[in-house]
């Protein structure tokens, strides 16, 4: 656990560089958040689990001590057939007897190591499924830190827009002045910048509840004021498809091996060596009445052969448990590679729009220009003029949106595709 604070530190200290603003990157929220997510701790249990188990199998090898007591009564003893003349004999019948026995395994019959085997391969799956669940933190991650970028680049085209109101408002200020508009249209561009302003307001309050949300999933605080870092535009020409989920079926057909090594285990013998010493009435020699000690020391040989009943039935049984996670594993891959080309087809899609972003927004950048000298000479109303204002503000917010969206397609895809 000491590691894992290390690494949060770690982790959480390259987020913040770059003096006193700091700086957020995606994968160090992506990293932060894992190590805060409380399901992590799972980990060390799991591997805490395995270690108890797997010591635990290896003691099956030290000497087994048991001890027994026993009191009876029973309603008839053993007789002798015929009478010595001169010799009394008969048994009690109430009998005691306390037994210590100490036992020693020479051959279990690979059962220590089957025990061993499947503490392994139960604590694979276990920490597999853990990491497939883990690894879902990323795309909420990757929702939250786009969402918050996007944010980032509306507030900068509205910072643009109210410039470029402002410099409006001067204009017709000016044209006021000169009695070729009026205060009418004066009053059109104040809205026009009480707008944008709700507009920012609204933008702001909506950074901080994602910002909220971000700090809640990686366990940081105060993040009104970071700066997030925009992530390259670079993925990985590979399709291989490595996500974690794809450990969890190999170990989980790993498991179905061990168990199937475990039938044939169950049915092997097994042999120790043993040793009582016995105190007891009546003792070894039952013609002899009273308390005495005794011992008795040999070999023992067991086999349990029902396992030989159910194998075959066993065994279909774990051949259709490894269908059934083909099947997953093949499902699997398929909902990938349909989430796969979905996203490829919209990053194409995209760059097809952004190719004529750049020369929309020229285009609207000479209208708006064209309107403004227009108003001047008093041939076009600032209503018009405002409209040709806001036009090029949305040309400038698509080219904005669609440069996000492309990114963030990518994104998605490298999460799809675990690269």
């Amino acid at each position: 656990m000491r590691m894992k604070r290390f690494c949060l530190f770690f982790a959480v200290a390259g987020l913040f560089q770059g003096g006193v603003s700091a700086q957020l990157t995606l994968e160090g929220c992506q990293q932060a958040a894992r190590e805060n997510y409380p399901l992590v701790r799972q980990l060390d249990l799991i591997e805490r689990t395995r270690d108890f188990t797997l010591e635990n199998a290896s003691k099956s090898w030290l000497p087994q001590l048991t001890l027994s007591g026993k009191v009876s009564y029973q309603s008839d003893v053993t007789k002798m057939p015929l009478a010595i003349p001169g010799l009394e004999f008969g048994l009690d019948k109430d009998q005691y007897q306390a037994v210590l026995e100490l036992n020693q395994t020479i051959w279990d019959g690979g059962a220590a190591r089957q025990r061993k085997e499947e503490a392994r391969a139960g604590a694979d799956v276990r920490s597999g499924q853990v990491e497939v669940n883990l690894y879902t933190l990323r795309d909420r991650v990757n929702q939250l830190f786009f969402g918050i970028l996007l944010i980032d680049t509306r507030l900068e085209q509205n910072a643009l827009l109210q410039g470029q109101l402002a410099r409006n408002y001067e204009q017709v200020q000016a044209c006021v002045e000169q009695g070729t508009a009026t205060p009418a249209d004066l009053d059109a561009v104040s809205v026009e910048q009480l707008d944008a302003r709700q507009a920012e307001a609204e933008l702001r309050m909506n950074r901080k509840a994602y910002l909220e949300v971000l700090g809640m999933l990686t366990g940081m605080e105060g993040l009104e004021n970071e700066t997030l870092v925009r992530p390259a535009g670079r993925t990985s020409s590979s399709a291989e498809l490595l996500r974690p989920e794809l450990s969890l079926y190999a170990s989980m057909r790993k498991q179905l091996d061990v168990r199937e090594k475990g039938l044939d285990t169950g049915i092997m013998p097994r042999l120790s060596l043993f040793a009582q010493g016995a105190y007891g009435d009546p003792g070894l020699n039952m013609l002899k009445g009273g308390f005495e000690p005794y011992y008795i020391a040999g070999v023992r040989l067991s086999w349990n052969i029902s396992g030989f009943y159910t194998r075959k039935n066993d065994k279909r049984l774990l051949d259709v448990d490894r269908s059934d996670i083909d099947v997953q594993e093949e499902a699997f891959r398929l909902e990938r590679r349909m989430e796969t080309a979905q996203h490829r087809r919209t990053v194409e899609r995209l760059d097809t729009l952004m190719k004529n972003d750049d020369e929309l927004l020229r285009l609207r950048a000479n209208i708006r220009k064209a309107a403004e000298a227009r108003v001047e000479e008093g041939t076009l109303t600032v209503t018009e003029m405002l409209r040709e204002v806001l036009a090029e503000d949305q040309a400038r917010q698509t080219k904005a949106l669609h440069e996000m969206q492309r990114l963030q397609a990518l994104y998605d895809m490298k999460y799809v595709l675990n690269h």
